[in-house]
C-alpha cells in the first residue's frame, strides 16, 4: 500500500513526505509560491466552494462534511485526479492550510487514496 500523510504546508519539508501535493482550492494565506516547497497544486480535489464554507471547520459537523466530500469525490473529474496523484512514486504528503489536520480535507483525502492504493 502506499504512504500517504497529511501535513500543515506552512511546516517545513521533512524527507519522508516525498511528493507534497497542496489539496486547498485557496492558496494559502501569507505563503510565497516560490517559497513553499510545493510540487504539485491539485485544486481539482478540494471541497467544492459551498461544503467548504458551510464546513468552516466546525467539529460538529466534520462527520457530515466527511460524507459529503466523499460523494463530491465521486465525480469522474475528480477520480481521474485521484487516480493521478496515485500514479506519483513513492509517498505522497497531502498538504493543507488547516490548523487541524484530524478534520481537515486532506485527512478525509488520504483515507479515500489510502481505499484506491
Amino acid at each position: 500500500m502506499r504512504t500517504v500523510r497529511v501535513a500543515r504546508v506552512y511546516d517545513d519539508p521533512s524527507p519522508e513526505d516525498g511528493t507534497r501535493v497542496l489539496v486547498d482550492r485557496l492558496w494559502p494565506r501569507g505563503l510565497r509560491k516560490e517559497l513553499a516547497k510545493v510540487d504539485i497544486w491539485c485544486r481539482s480535489v478540494s471541497p467544492s466552494t459551498e461544503l467548504r464554507v458551510w464546513y468552516g471547520h466546525d467539529p460538529e459537523r466534520f462527520e457530515e462534511f466527511a460524507e459529503r466530500y466523499r460523494a463530491e469525490l465521486a465525480d469522474p473529474e475528480r477520480q481521474a485526479a485521484l487516480r493521478g496523484l496515485l500514479e506519483t512514486d513513492g509517498t505522497v504528503t497531502l498538504l493543507t492550510a488547516t490548523k487541524s489536520l484530524d478534520i481537515s480535507q486532506a485527512a478525509v483525502l488520504a483515507d479515500v487514496l489510502r481505499s484506491m492504493s
